[in-house]
């Protein structure tokens, strides 16, 4: 288990590695000047940009810029916006937050709805419950992100008037921003009305949670009916019946259990959709987290926040993704016999 996880956390050094490489060279690929793509200060600043330039090595060889670059990366210096001048890093923290709230709430979501149906269909092979839970699985997977939350909000707010629109929490309530997850600041806050401003947040997110939930959920239904219909046919679980033992017993000790080994696997590629649907959740719901941020960015063309989104998600995709596979492999060590051969 050692080798296998140092295995993975030298393949996750390198690629963040890579990835700052990316980002250093996008300042050059960007139109205008690299230092002021790079940290947000403009040429009209005299002052600052003298000092950053000196700062950045600006007058010496690409490989020092470079070092100089990634050493001020690494420090939490990604520079400052050019809209509003505020630090990139301060300003990406709180966001991050609100996205982690969401991604966290909606993959439970689907687990917690994914898995059982999946294992219930499995049960009623090929019987209507299974071809009904498999077709709406089908159906709700090809239906895109952004036009369910439409549907979703003309349902539910506007017809229905169930949930607000869009926000995190009626401004009203005034909760300072602390962790960015509007649930976490109601709780450590002093705000008198913390039951009600914790009931109207609720109210925000249970909408964006679904919608963002629905498609990780059939992947993991269908995952998961596949994978059980493929343990229950190995020769394990008729020796198991052969033997006696009761169906519950064989389901809870011996199908479940195999069941997920390929379920876990896909939990990794199952979080990076979801990312990438984050972003235009945010947007239509104008949740204030990561991807609304990446967003507005890019239409404002601010360098510096795009470079860091950017970094933000993909080194939450990678430290997912690294951390299912080292629990996967420890789980089912089958994983590590069969990656270095052994007997």
């Amino acid at each position: 288990m050692i080798r296998y996880t140092l295995r993975r956390l030298t393949l996750l050094i390198v690629t963040l590695w890579l990835l700052t490489v990316f980002l250093f060279s996008l300042n050059y690929f960007f139109p205008g000047d690299a230092l002021t793509n790079m940290t947000g200060i403009r040429a009209s600043d005299t002052l600052a940009y003298q000092q950053a330039f000196a700062a950045r090595d600006f007058d010496a060889s690409i490989f020092s810029q470079y070092l100089n670059f990634l050493g001020h990366f690494t420090q939490g210096d990604w520079g400052q916006s050019l809209t509003n001048q505020r630090n990139v890093f301060g300003e990406l923290l709180p966001l991050l937050g609100g996205t982690l709230e969401l991604a966290l709430l909606a993959m439970i979501f689907a687990m917690a709805l994914g898995a059982p149906m999946g294992v219930y269909a499995a049960g009623q092979q090929r019987g209507s419950m299974d071809r009904l839970i498999m077709g709406i699985s089908l159906s709700a997977y090809s239906i895109p992100v952004f036009w369910l939350a439409q549907l979703l909000i003309l349902l539910f707010a506007v017809k229905l008037g169930w949930t607000p629109i869009s926000g995190q929490i009626n401004p009203l309530f005034d909760v300072e921003v602390n962790s960015g997850s509007i649930i976490l600041d109601i709780l450590i806050s002093d705000n008198p009305y913390k039951t009600a401003a914790l009931l109207d947040a609720i109210n925000h997110l249970w909408l964006p949670v679904i919608v963002l939930a629905i498609m990780p959920a059939t992947m993991l239904m269908r995952t998961t009916r596949n994978s059980m219909l493929e343990v229950l046919q190995q020769n394990y679980i008729r020796a198991a019946r052969a033997r006696g033992l009761s169906e519950s017993r064989i389901l809870l000790r011996h199908v479940l259990p195999n069941t997920m080994q390929p379920v876990v696997r896909q939990l990794g590629l199952m979080f990076s959709v979801l990312m990438s649907n984050i972003i235009v959740t945010e947007v239509i719901f104008n949740w204030p987290g990561l991807g609304s941020w990446l967003v507005k960015s890019i239409y404002e063309r601010d360098y510096p926040v795009m470079q860091g989104g950017l970094f933000a998600f993909a080194t939450l995709i990678l430290l997912v993704n690294v951390c299912v596979e080292l629990f996967h492999a420890w789980r089912y060590p089958q994983v590590r016999k069969e990656l270095y051969a052994e007997r």
